[in-house]
């Protein structure tokens, strides 16, 4: 035989009820709490503190003592002033002016007028010189000066040199070094030849071609026309 279970026995049902009434409590418990009054609670009398009483302490009253000024030595006794009576004569010392009179000579020296020597500008090498001196024919900046200048010596001087001397002088075959060097005075012509070869009749031949170069501008230091020296090394090929 099957036992049934009574419905209103089942607790299930009242589950909601009691969560209810829980909550409610809870609720209650909560509010008691706070509207509970509190008191603050009393301490025996400790007493008060004197902080003041262990900062005041006694200063000792110091006195300033001034550093010791040194006296300044007192000033020297005046000179014994001698007193003259009345009847004596004091002899007087008469200073002479250096004033002259109008109608008086004045002996004046002759000032003697010495000529400035002239300022001897020596020789500038051309690679230092402010302004190149200039080769007909070229322009520009003074670096393109210099170039063209270069350029249009060294054509010069392969137009004007014999090629077959230095075969018919009879040196050795190979390369012979040729150093040449001239001059372009303050007013821009050519001097101060010099040439340095193998041979005697090639320095000649350089020096004569030297001599062929065109006047030209003249290089300037700080300004002023000055001498500029050229050196100009070549390399001839002997056969």
């Amino acid at each position: 035989m099957e036992i049934k279970k009574n419905p209103k026995s089942n607790l299930e049902n009242y589950s909601k009820l009691f969560m209810q009434l829980g909550l409610v409590l809870a609720l209650f418990i909560t509010y008691v709490a706070i509207e509970k009054k509190t008191f603050d609670r009393q301490f025996g009398d400790l007493g008060v503190a004197e902080m003041n009483a262990d900062l005041e302490e006694e200063v000792p009253i110091t006195e300033r003592i001034e550093p010791e000024i040194p006296k300044a030595p007192p000033p020297p006794a005046p000179e014994k002033i001698e007193v003259v009576e009345d009847e004596k004569e004091v002899e007087e010392t008469i200073i002479e002016t250096t004033e002259t009179d109008e109608t008086e000579a004045v002996e004046v020296e002759e000032i003697e007028e010495v000529e400035e020597a002239e300022e001897v500008i020596e020789d500038v090498p051309f690679a230092i010189i402010e302004q190149v001196p200039v080769f007909p024919g070229c322009k520009g900046s003074k670096a393109e000066l210099k170039k063209c200048f270069s350029k249009k010596v060294q054509k010069h001087f392969s137009r004007k040199f014999n090629a077959d001397l230095p075969n018919e002088l009879g040196l050795t075959p190979g390369k012979k070094r040729l150093i040449m060097q001239f001059k372009v005075d303050k007013d821009g012509s050519i001097t101060g030849f010099f040439a340095r070869a193998p041979h005697p009749r090639l320095e000649k031949e350089a020096i004569r071609i030297l001599k062929l170069l065109p006047k030209m501008k003249p290089g300037r230091q700080r300004g002023k026309p000055v001498p500029v020296k050229y050196t100009l090394p070549l390399r001839i090929e002997v056969e």
